[in-house]
């Protein structure tokens, strides 16, 4: 019995031990979000995003019925609000997305999608604690309609079309250059004067 209490407590300091110096090595390197988390650190999110999830959720159906104009506001919502992070495909291929720590996860492969939409829902509403997945929750009708309308279309990313992705471009959010771009090109396909860029490109040309 004494050998069996003695062999617990050495294996015991060993972990001790190691967790300090392996937790020693971290903080000297200092924190950096440019670093791919580790196994550890993406167990602890996931966990984490299934913790926040409140019991009377867990096993929630989707009370909002899915037609063409529910699919057209999630999809407008998703472009306006979602993209910037997750990508237009859900992907979290995006400039943030990939900065995040822990990444913004591709939401079309089975770790989201085989999340329940009541808990889908919760992650839209609430948030997560300790990632940068905001809680776009108001707390009120509209907003649970708007977040439930979103799950519709969280289901939707693995089948997305060309068309849809085209759609969904065209409402993301624009910078002030971007636009005057947009302008631009309008008015050249009207009649007017080329884009700037295209009047340098064909000065260089020559």
């Amino acid at each position: 019995m004494r050998r069996a209490t003695k062999a617990v407590l050495i294996v015991a300091m060993a972990i001790v031990v190691i967790g300090a110096f392996a937790f020693w090595r971290l903080v000297s390197r200092g924190f950096s979000t440019h670093e791919e988390p580790s196994a550890i650190e993406v167990l602890a999110a996931r966990s984490m995003r299934s913790w926040s999830v409140p019991a009377d959720l867990r096993h929630a159906k989707n009370p909002v019925a899915l037609d063409d104009e529910v699919l057209a506001e999630a999809r407008a919502h998703w472009a306006d609000h979602c993209a910037t992070c997750h990508g237009n495909d859900g992907k979290g291929k995006t400039a943030i997305g990939e900065r995040l720590y822990p990444r913004a996860p591709d939401m079309t492969l089975p770790a989201t999608q085989e999340l329940s939409d009541g808990e889908i829902f919760a992650i839209i509403e609430n948030g997560v604690r300790l990632t940068g997945m905001p809680g776009w929750g108001g707390g009120t009708a509209h907003s649970a309609h708007e977040s439930w309308a979103l799950v519709h279309f969280v289901r939707r990313l693995p089948m997305l079309t060309a068309e849809e992705l085209e759609k969904l471009e065209a409402m993301n959010p624009k910078s002030p250059a971007e636009w005057q771009a947009i302008q631009e090109e309008r008015e050249f396909l009207s009649g007017g004067a080329a884009p700037p860029e295209a009047q340098d490109s064909g000065s260089h040309s020559h």
